[in-house]
């Protein structure tokens, strides 16, 4: 038999994967969640996340709510929280940057992280720190996440969802080709469905028979990728670890989906508000400002009309925005149409630069408002201060979290 690796650790690389990510988060802000069966993704009719109990149900991803409820007649489904659950991300990456610097984000709730030679740092094995890390999320965020430890990313990748949830693997090089044999060729991260199908017809089903092909086989008829892929399964560590954090954007979306479809005016414009706030509150996280504004709804039949509007002065504060979206929305809106979601997209930029025609002291007012409003909303909640025009939606039955008295600001 082949020895793809005889050293236990040339490197040592843990994957991340937090536990029904999208559920644990919103279990996180209400426990009483804990135990039940649970779906996200109420304002599109379909369940985009679950909990494990109604995995468990039968109940998938992609199906419509009231088909899972049929399955699950217990199943709760709530509205989906983009914004908490990057704050949730934010959060749990700068726990995981606590052990190593060497994070890279791989999604939102992913992160492959290099350990290797850290076990002087910390005086314990390479599992053990896994284990360290495992612990301090669920302490500080009361989520859980399963971490996968070896010697590259791909087999880091795989040794994470061997134990889910709440699970800690290793592989270590000695044991490449027992844990293989078990692994799926469709299941190795990185094999598509039709490229799976193509080495099916090569009698290639599970991932050692892929590990075990010679060079020439990859060569011939598989690109770079695919053969980076194969050198990582033979534990040979060529993917490395990119640890730059996204420190900027050119480009903020937040849309919003909803069922049942609306023609309402006042609702899709509440709904158009909350996008730019939520848009607005990102860009001031990381001092940006949006120099264009583009506004877009969609209909049921899934056709959308939208305008982009060129700010005078750029700006990440939602009442200087507030005329364009009016202005945008009264040019896309018909009350003929039942619109299924509405998104804003900010087109951002760094440099601020005030003209002489500008209300210098006015802009200042509400910068100074905006850095109270954003303390509030940190510790106490996303739109805990929301604007007015937002309360329609909230009042179409959708939830709020952690809502102020609405108060009246003048500047």
């Amino acid at each position: 038999m082949t020895n793809f690796c005889v050293h236990s650790w040339p490197k040592a690389i843990a994957h991340i994967d937090a536990d029904a990510f999208f559920v644990a988060c919103e279990r996180a802000l209400n426990p009483s969640l804990n135990g039940k069966c649970v779906a996200v993704g109420k304002e599109r009719g379909i369940i985009t996340a679950l909990s494990y109990e109604a995995k468990a149900k039968g109940v998938k991803r992609g199906m419509r709510s009231f088909e899972a409820k049929k399955i699950c007649p217990g199943l709760i489904v709530i509205e989906s929280d983009y914004e908490a659950y990057s704050l949730f991300s934010l959060r749990m990456f700068n726990i995981i940057k606590n052990f190593s610097p060497q994070v890279e984000e791989y999604s939102i709730d992913e992160a492959f992280v290099d350990l290797s030679g850290l076990r002087r740092v910390f005086s314990c094995s390479y599992e053990e720190i896994a284990k360290k890390m495992q612990i301090a999320v669920e302490k500080e965020l009361s989520i859980t996440v399963s971490i996968g430890v070896s010697i590259t990313k791909t087999l880091a990748k795989i040794a994470s969802k061997l134990k889910k949830p709440k699970g800690l693997a290793v592989i270590e090089g000695r044991d490449i080709q027992n844990i293989l044999c078990n692994i799926k060729i469709e299941d190795v991260w990185g094999i598509g469905n039709n490229t799976a199908y193509l080495l099916k017809k090569f009698g290639i089903n599970s991932a050692l028979d892929f590990a075990l092909k010679d060079e020439n086989f990859i060569g011939r008829y598989l690109s770079k990728p695919y053969k980076e892929t194969w050198l990582e399964l033979r534990g040979n560590a060529v993917l490395g670890i990119n640890a730059s954090a996204k420190s900027t954007y050119k480009t903020i979306s937040k849309a919003k989906s909803f069922y049942p479809p609306s023609s309402d005016e006042m609702f899709l414009f509440s709904e158009l508000t909350k996008n730019l706030e939520n848009a607005c509150a990102k860009a001031r996280r990381f001092d940006l400002a949006a120099a264009k504004i583009s506004i877009f709804l969609k209909t049921q039949d899934f056709k959308t009309t939208g305008v982009q509007i060129k700010l005078t002065t750029p700006s990440a504060f939602p009442p200087l925005l507030m005329n364009a979206l009016k202005e945008g929305f009264k040019y896309i809106y018909e009350k003929i149409y039942l619109y299924r979601q509405t998104e804003i997209v900010l087109y951002l930029t760094e440099n601020v630069q005030y003209s002489l025609f500008d209300d210098i002291v006015k802009i200042d007012k509400i910068k100074r408002i905006y850095d109270s409003i954003d303390g509030i909303n940190k510790k106490l909640g996303r739109n805990s201060v929301h604007l007015a025009s937002s309360i329609p939606s909230l009042n179409a039955g959708h939830k709020i979290r952690f809502s102020m008295p609405l108060m009246d600001i003048k500047v």
